[in-house]
């Protein structure tokens, strides 16, 4: 079985975002985790824009990039740019993989305002995740 792991910053969002889809997607055919380099908890317009489209992530906890330290994987992918900076290095042959996503929790706004961007950028994620997961050939 293929093994994805899938990095940011906080694991708050974004890569939380991204570990239910490609889950999703892939019909939960390839092991997806996700961490961040500086986790902080799970935010909460993550959790209720993935409700939206039936995902449910209320229940992950953010996780730190060191809990993976010594794993191997096919894919690590950073989806933001000071992942990238900040990744360490894994173990064994693997595709590293980097596309930024706008921070949304970074925006400055009224809730519905925040919705909105949360919105634009889970629906980035699933439709990148979803050509990812055709490239590489994991559905």
């Amino acid at each position: 079985m293929k093994r994805v792991l899938i990095l940011c910053t906080g694991n708050s969002a974004r890569s939380q975002m991204a570990e239910a889809f490609l889950k999703r997607i892939t019909f939960n055919r390839v092991e997806v985790f996700s961490a961040g380099t500086n986790p902080v908890s799970i935010n909460n317009f993550a959790v209720r824009v993935m409700k939206e489209v039936g995902i449910n992530i209320a229940q992950n906890r953010s996780k730190s990039v060191n809990e993976f330290y010594h794993d191997r994987f096919d894919f690590v992918i950073t989806v933001c740019d000071e992942a990238r900076e900040k990744c360490p290095v894994f173990q064994g042959s693997h595709t590293k993989i980097h596309k930024s996503f706008d921070d949304p929790a970074s925006f400055k706004g009224s809730d519905a305002e925040k919705l909105a961007v949360f919105r634009n950028v889970r629906d980035q994620i699933k439709d990148w995740l979803t050509d990812f997961a055709e490239r590489y050939q994991l559905i």
